[in-house]
């Protein structure tokens, strides 16, 4: 006969189980580590498409070959490296707004900061992987062809990015999207909470209110 105290207690309403079987594990960490992950893996998609978008419509400059291995910028004076930086800068901007939006809706609604902190890190991601991607563009043939052209043929120079502070547009648009998202929600969750609250307020009356007979309007 088993003694009372070896007599198996099912968990009962007062003394849940605690998910996965671990004491003490924080609830929502799995999930927030699986938004964070989403979030970033998703916008280095977005990443790809855009370097490959800026290898396609960024223009490149004119060099010509003055010895093997070497070569000079035919027009010193062109736009084409400004105008490049301009398109890898629109393009990031442009993918900012999109990961932006499409994390706060998918991720960041539900996870909070852990997916706002990975949509960051996700814009700083997509811009290094689309500043490599334009960058590595046509770079082989480019080097294959300067290594054994003869002096005085004309080739396209690589794209190459002029600084980083153009990096630094992915993850602010992403940010100020998501962020403004966010404000926008509270804010109109703050009025339509407020609403009930004035309307039901002492003294509180409609514009067709017409004071009673004998009342002071001076209150």
């Amino acid at each position: 006969m088993a003694r009372p105290d070896q007599i198996p207690l099912p968990p009962g309403p007062a003394r849940p189980r605690p998910a996965g079987g671990q004491p003490g594990a924080p609830r929502g960490v799995p999930a927030a580590v699986i938004a964070v992950a989403a979030v970033i893996a998703g916008t280095a998609v977005l990443g790809v498409a855009a370097g490959f978008g800026w290898a396609a419509v960024a223009p490149r400059a004119l060099v010509v070959v003055v010895a093997r291995g070497s070569a000079d910028v035919v027009n010193p004076e062109t736009n084409a490296f400004i105008a490049a930086d301009g398109w890898f800068t629109l393009l990031t901007v442009a993918g900012g707004l999109v990961s932006g939006a499409a994390a706060y809706v998918l991720a960041v609604r539900r996870n909070g900061a852990p997916a706002m902190a990975g949509v960051l890190a996700g814009g700083l991601a997509a811009a290094l992987i689309a500043k490599w991607i334009g960058q590595q563009s046509g770079a082989a043939a480019f080097n294959h062809s300067l290594a054994v052209a003869q002096p005085g043929v004309v080739l396209r120079d690589p794209l190459t990015l002029g600084g980083l502070a153009p990096l630094m547009f992915w993850p602010l648009a992403a940010g100020v999207v998501a962020g403004g998202l966010e404000l926008i929600i509270l804010l109109a969750g703050r009025w339509r909470r407020w609403q009930p609250a004035a309307a039901a307020a002492p003294g509180a009356a409609g514009p067709g209110a017409q004071a009673a007979p004998g009342d002071d309007p001076r209150g």
